[in-house]
């Protein structure tokens, strides 16, 4: 009865943390996804629409930060379902407006809702599913922004066509408030509350704590917690930049047409889907083979060689797409990406909750998120800035530089001491 319990419940709180966070992605991409539509009706240049991205990344990085070491603190339930009903709200309001200034208001109240939506996710997956299957929910669950990706350019765009860009932010906001409700109704924040007894490890060692547990400053001195986060923030950054500016490359500078930039965007994101899934399953074989020490990570093998992969693809899309080159080229390579850089932004979530002390758990992947949204912020104005005073190849160019740079540095250090905090003498 236990197991059919267990099975119910993971079974529905996932469902609905899963269709959830698809709508949280969704909505956090829209004015992306319809952006040559909104151009098309309100003038915009460069440094407008990259105001807007950017004030949506800040107020993400802030929000995500202080929800991620708060979320000990706060029902996960709630947490969640507040901030898809406030993305949402903001997205039917933003297709009432028109000004540049309104709009990187409205973004930007976006980006704070949108911090409440993954912190939750972890700490509800850590509470009800078997540390050895973490990384492959993770995964999957991560899995739900490529399904957003892959499908919302197209159904953004046609949408747009059939009415108009308003009326798509409008619909997409108004779904995202009423399954906020039914998000309340279902996640459960724990076991405990549907009356199943916990399975985390540590729920057994009663008050006193655990010997894994660190100080703040024995946390924070850690210097693979900032290795991590250098890794996230450019990953993140290379990544948002080509989601976020990558049809418009392509229909500005390569003359392909709307339709293929929207298809590229897809293309990415099902890359996408497939590599996030093949990372959380790899990496998990890996830890089970090898097991977690305290210097290296399983993990590292798998990661390295998608941030290479995430190198090579820019490479081949900035240079070898012409006016006149293939589809499947161009999809191709943005299918390539995709794997290659969400595989990743997998990842380095999965290795800094497993190397942070018990007791920093929440804290270490708040850390590396907003270091990852600080790499979102820069793929917004200054890249953008980039593209206006120079070209969008150029700017696509600093971003894949910067990629190698990172990837050949963390391949260096890929066997430092990967334990975070207090090390025992015998464990060290």
């Amino acid at each position: 009865m236990g197991a059919t319990g267990y099975g119910y419940y993971r079974t529905t709180i996932f469902t609905a943390m899963f269709v959830g966070y698809t709508l949280y992605y969704f909505n956090r991409k829209t004015f992306s996804f319809v952006m040559p539509s909104v151009m098309e009706e309100i003038e915009l240049d460069k440094d407008d629409l990259g105001l807007i991205t950017s004030s949506q990344s800040a107020a993400y990085a802030i929000s995500k930060f202080i929800s991620g070491v708060l979320s000990d603190q706060i029902s996960a339930r709630w947490l969640f379902s507040i901030g898809l009903f406030l993305v949402g709200t903001i997205n039917v309001v933003f297709s009432w407006t028109s000004t540049v200034s309104v709009f990187a208001v409205l973004w930007f109240i976006n980006g704070l809702g949108q911090g409440l939506g993954w912190p939750p996710c972890g700490k509800v997956l850590r509470k009800w599913f078997e540390p050895s299957q973490f990384g492959t929910w993770w995964a999957v669950l991560s899995c739900s922004m490529n399904l957003a990706g892959g499908l919302g350019p197209l159904v953004a765009m046609v949408m747009a066509l059939s009415y108009s860009w308003r009326t798509t932010l409008s619909i997409s906001g108004l779904i995202c408030v009423a399954t906020s409700f039914l998000c309340l109704l279902f996640i459960k924040n724990e076991p405990a509350d549907v009356g199943l007894p916990s399975i985390e490890p540590g729920a057994k060692k009663g008050k006193g704590g655990s010997r894994d547990e660190s100080t703040l400053k024995e946390f924070l001195l850690s210097p693979y917690l900032w290795v991590l986060s250098v890794g996230y923030l450019v990953v993140f950054g290379v990544k948002t930049a080509c989601t976020d500016w990558g049809q418009l490359f392509l229909i500005q500078e390569k003359a392909q047409s709307i339709l293929m930039g929207s298809s590229y965007m897809s293309a990415l994101e099902v890359g996408g889907l497939v590599g996030s899934i093949a990372a959380g399953l790899l990496s998990d074989r890996a830890v089970a083979r090898q097991g977690l020490r305290s210097h290296g990570n399983p993990r590292h093998a798998l990661l390295l060689s998608m941030m290479a992969g995430m190198t090579v693809s820019m490479y081949l899309f900035r240079v070898t797409i012409t006016p006149d080159s293939s589809k499947i080229l161009i999809l191709s390579l943005g299918a390539l990406f995709g794997f290659s850089s969400y595989g990743p932004i997998a990842l380095f979530g999965v290795i800094a909750n497993e190397s942070a002390p018990s007791n920093f758990c929440g804290t270490s992947h708040a850390i590396v998120a907003l270091m990852a949204n600080v790499g979102g912020f820069l793929a917004g104005l200054p890249f953008s800035t980039i593209a206006k005073h120079y070209s969008w190849s150029t700017a696509f160019w600093v971003a894949e530089v910067t990629c190698a740079i990172t990837t050949l540095v963390f391949f260096l250090l890929r066997n430092m001491r990967t334990k975070m905090g207090r090390v025992s003498k015998r464990s060290d």
